[in-house]
């Protein structure tokens, strides 16, 4: 018994190093923006205590914005999910069929992850510039003059603008997780089923898929919780602008800590991102465990 304690003691001296830097780093902050999010305070002055009022502003306030930022990460999410983790699924099981190059577009699909996010917004500025942007020249170049746009400055465009960097971003990435799942699937399940004439299709569908459904859950989860906490990208492309039509709950937080100094309101949607990551989180790992 008393082996068995000293076990626990030392286990516990083990791991008190990174529960301290655990708790000093993530549930510091969080129990620290919890507390200010009650208060209305501009960071210098005296705090003043409203409660839940901050929370209850931000909901019903047009002046604040929340409910359209919000929108906006959730159409995000929407697109991740829909286009990206798609086209990701299917680079992950093309290249799993072991076909000649493999390596190489494995690195160069995934490159992308390996660069800033502020180097590939000022590249992708370049692109979309009105006056030397390659998209506009090109469309310029081919007769499609009409069609060469103000990208990141017109309201209808600006949104979808901006997701077309993160999908090129953060594809290999996806494709990266996915391809690891696809490999892992036991080559006999495979040659079982396509002596039995199952097509590529078929076994993608009937063996493959279900077998990386763990994987998938976790694409999922990063891509929509990704987007929830999408900031930097956007804050380089547009600021959220224009007239807040790619204003994210990230960005909107900064406005208000930093340009209109709420420190109170922006500790509250610093709150409501945790929440709505960790409910999305636990949503969809709940949805994917009742199709299991």
């Amino acid at each position: 018994m008393q082996r068995m304690y000293s076990k626990k003691v030392y286990i516990l001296l083990f791991l008190l190093p990174a529960l301290i830097l655990f708790c000093g780093v993530l549930i510091a902050p969080i129990g620290a923006s919890a507390y200010f999010s009650l208060f209305d305070w501009n960071g210098f002055g005296a705090k003043v205590f409203v409660g839940f009022n901050n929370y209850k502003e931000l909901f019903t306030s047009n002046a604040i914005g929340f409910m359209k930022a919000l929108r906006n990460s959730l159409l995000l999410a929407a697109l991740s999910v829909f286009l990206q983790l798609p086209l990701a699924l299917g680079l992950a099981l093309t290249l799993g069929k072991k076909i000649r190059g493999e390596r190489l577009f494995l690195s160069i699909y995934f490159m992308p992850v390996l660069i800033s996010t502020v180097v590939i917004g000022q590249l992708w500025l370049k692109i979309y510039n009105p006056d030397y942007g390659v998209l506009n020249v090109f469309l310029r170049s081919i007769g499609l003059e009409k069609w060469a746009k103000i990208w990141l400055g017109t309201k209808e465009t600006a949104l979808g603008a901006v997701f077309v960097p993160t999908l090129w971003q953060y594809v290999g990435y996806h494709m990266l997780l996915l391809y690891a799942g696809v490999k892992s699937v036991p080559p006999e399940l495979r040659e079982a089923a396509m002596l039995d004439g199952a097509t590529d299709g078929q076994v993608n569908r009937y063996i493959v898929l279900p077998y990386i459904k763990p994987i998938i859950r976790i694409s999922v989860i990063f891509a929509v919780t990704g987007s929830l906490k999408s900031f930097d990208l956007i804050y380089v492309l547009t600021n959220g602008g224009p007239l807040h039509s790619t204003e994210v709950p990230s960005t909107l937080m900064i406005n208000m800590l930093f340009l209109r100094n709420r420190y109170g309101m922006g500790s509250t949607i610093a709150v409501m991102l945790i929440v709505l990551c960790f409910g999305f989180a636990l949503l969809i790992s709940a949805i994917f465990r009742e199709e299991k």
